[in-house]
């Protein structure tokens, strides 16, 4: 899942782009020029790996664009999840399997290839486009002409049916997955990294005991987008459609549909450009009435996708975050930094470097 597209500083008005995602047994964390990954082993070791990232943005200046960027980094967010959760599933695997250390294995040793990424993000938007697409529009398509409302693709109605059926399948495709037991860990490392991120942004100490108090529940949670994502699909949809008149492509009814399918799917990657612009525009104004108003049903679907986490998860989740800030005050002081994969028994093995999100803003 991924999550905490920014951080945000509330005294300046500054985006950066220190967040995270929750991975098997433990937390990735990503700052402007490094992402680490720490898992906590059956030996009750943290594991950590760490390594240099240079964002879309910074390779290719086009990517920091409103819209555009918002594109770019989920698509970004989504090639490291995809790395860390097969590293994770990896490194626990050989774990439980050998009792030799893995702490001399090399990143290029674990990391998955370029063609498994390609074919696992592949399978993944198929299904994502398959369930959250095609399915919604089909069953919006047979529910309104069962129950007599407008069928027709420049109906609002229509398209209406067709957000609340995505929103349906969404809440339930959540709900059941966070039974497994696997993934109701993750849930509670998801949470380990809300609290993280908040301990930062609030510019306490990075310890469990400062990160302990704070809320599982975060406005700038990927899981927010993802509403934001179908809420905006349905107003973007609702009026692209009509405008280009897509249900009188042809004279085949199905045939028109098919193709609407086909465009909406495309769409999607505008639309959730516009769902990142949206948060970035909440932040600025996270004290407003409406704001709240309108975070509000996100903060409420977390209670799904986090849990709260134990100080064990919560000591893990602040070891990834430890590093990458403890990075990026390398890279500031010109210092060389060293990238071997190691393992720790206490949190205060990692330096605790002092930062704060300002010295992180993004533009």
């Amino acid at each position: 899942m991924v999550d905490c597209l920014f951080a945000f500083d509330m005294s300046k008005k500054t985006y950066t782009s220190i967040g995270g995602q929750a991975v098997m047994e433990g937390v990735m964390m990503r700052s402007p020029h490094f992402i680490a990954l720490a898992l906590r082993k059956p030996n009750q070791k943290i594991w950590i790996r760490s390594y240099r990232h240079v964002s879309w943005g910074e390779r290719w200046p086009v990517f920091k664009r409103p819209i555009i960027r918002g594109v770019a980094g989920l698509l970004d967010s989504l090639i490291q999840g995809m790395k860390a959760l097969g590293v994770s599933a990896e490194i626990l695997s050989e774990s439980i399997d050998t009792d030799q250390s893995i702490v001399a294995n090399t990143p290029e040793s674990n990391k998955l290839s370029s063609s498994a990424i390609a074919v696992s993000m592949a399978v993944a938007l198929l299904m994502g486009i398959g369930l959250f697409v095609a399915l919604p529009h089909v069953l919006a398509l047979f529910l309104t002409k069962a129950v007599g409302l407008g069928s027709s693709l420049d109906s609002i109605s229509f398209h209406a049916v067709d957000g609340v059926i995505k929103m349906f399948i969404l809440l339930s495709y959540i709900y059941l997955i966070g039974k497994i037991p696997d993934i109701k860990r993750v849930f509670q490392y998801h949470g380990a990294e809300h609290k993280s991120i908040y301990t930062f942004e609030k510019g306490k100490a990075l310890t469990v005991d400062e990160a302990r108090p704070f809320t599982t529940l975060h406005p700038r949670c990927g899981t927010s987008f993802l509403l934001f994502l179908v809420a905006i699909s349905v107003l973007v949809f609702s009026i692209v459609i009509p405008i280009l008149a897509l249900d009188k492509l042809t004279q085949y009814t199905v045939v028109n549909h098919l193709i609407v399918i086909v465009i909406k799917t495309f769409l999607m990657m505008p639309v959730a450009g516009i769902a990142y612009e949206f948060i970035r525009a909440c932040a600025i104004r996270m004290d407003s009435w409406l704001t709240k108003i309108l975070i509000w049903p996100g903060l409420t679907l977390q209670n799904l996708t986090t849990k709260e986490p134990d100080d064990g998860q919560l000591e893990v989740a602040l070891a990834s975050l430890r590093r990458v800030l403890d990075l990026e005050k390398q890279l500031e002081a010109k210092t060389e930094s060293n990238f071997d994969d190691f393992e720790i028994v206490s949190l205060e093995e990692i330096p605790h470097a002092t930062a704060n999100v300002a010295e992180f803003a993004e533009a």
